[in-house]
């Protein structure tokens, strides 16, 4: 079975009346078991394989996550790329709740995370330059404008390690930092991704203002907004995922040329 691209994200996501399954593959690697069985559905006559990065019930908090596995597992049944979705906050006031983030940057605060496959005796330094694949970005972007969605075509996600929120004074210094969005799960998917040679896009919806605004928001209102959010990224992902090329021409594939000590 032809797998090239994956997604990463919530179980919400996958719509049975959008996505049709059709088998599950039960994974393991030399880094140990992903988050959960790779779902290969169908969408649009391209098989694709779906992975809850939290597990399928939600039991496994970000800095919990076996990210190291959830991409080698992918990379092993043959996905070439990966889109990964994300619920984030927002750091500037023009960045609001419903819109869509495609970043282009992100700064790592992550503590205690596995950061790279190359622990030795193989050492390799892959460039981070340019974290996010530019094809990918860049359709999903025209895709998103063509559904007049409020969309952010650029920008930086700072990730730390959760799971609890930022305190205000630190949610002022990532403004400081010139950060727009804040989450707890590109670091280190992304990179991860670049090491594997695999293409990635991140596709961040804002939930809501974080703590460095006197905006304060209900449970209730970052729930709804969350379904909304939901609702536009299924249809970005209609629009998108049919019309990614069968082959790369991009430069994500080569990211470990000339990148080996």
């Amino acid at each position: 079975m032809d797998v090239k691209i994956g997604i990463i994200g919530g179980t919400g996501i996958v719509d049975p009346s959008v996505f049709r399954p059709v088998k599950e593959i039960g994974a393991d690697t030399e880094f140990g078991k992903p988050s959960d069985r790779i779902r290969i559905i169908e969408f649009s006559g391209r098989h694709i394989a779906f992975l809850p990065r939290h597990g399928s019930r939600h039991t496994i908090p970000p800095h919990m996550v076996n990210y190291r596995a959830n991409m080698k597992a992918l990379k092993d049944i043959g996905v070439e790329r990966v889109i990964g979705l994300a619920a984030v906050g927002s750091l500037k006031e023009e960045i609001k709740p419903k819109d869509i983030v495609f970043p282009d940057q992100f700064i790592d605060m992550t503590k205690h995370r596995k950061l790279t496959f190359y622990d030795g005796p193989k050492v390799f330094h892959v460039s981070a330059a340019d974290p996010f694949c530019d094809d990918l970005r860049s359709l999903a972007i025209k895709k998103s404008r063509l559904l007049k969605l409020p969309v952010q075509d650029k920008g930086t996600y700072i990730c730390v390690e959760g799971p609890r929120f930022s305190t205000r004074a630190e949610s002022e210094l990532w403004r400081i930092m010139n950060a727009d969005i804040i989450g707890m799960t590109l670091v280190p998917e992304a990179q991860l991704a670049r090491e594997l040679e695999m293409c990635y896009l991140s596709i961040s919806s804002v939930t809501d203002y974080d703590v460095w605004a006197e905006k304060p928001v209900s449970t209730k209102e970052v729930v709804e907004t969350m379904k909304m959010n939901t609702v536009n990224v299924q249809k970005v992902l209609k629009e998108l995922i049919p019309a990614v090329p069968e082959e790369r021409s991009c430069s994500c594939g080569e990211a470990l040329k000339d990148a080996g000590l």
